[in-house]
């Protein structure tokens, strides 16, 4: 009887913060660096918009200039 892991497979994956898609962080050629990590995506375009505005994607608040009068 054979067995299967799957957990194998996945360890070398990452996901595209842009679009969600699976990316191979080992092959592939679109990556970034933010926040001290760097983050993999499936095209120029996901690179591109990731670049545009990291914060968008990754949840991050931006903080808001309050003029007090």
């Amino acid at each position: 009887m054979s067995e299967h892991h799957h957990a194998d497979q996945n360890e070398h994956e990452a996901k595209d913060p842009v679009c969600g898609m699976s990316v191979d962080p080992l092959t592939a050629e679109h990556r970034s660096q933010h926040a001290g990590k760097t983050w993999y995506f499936c095209s120029a375009r996901c690179q591109s918009k990731f670049d545009e505005d990291p914060g968008k994607y990754l949840g991050e608040r931006q903080e808001l200039s309050l003029i007090h009068i």
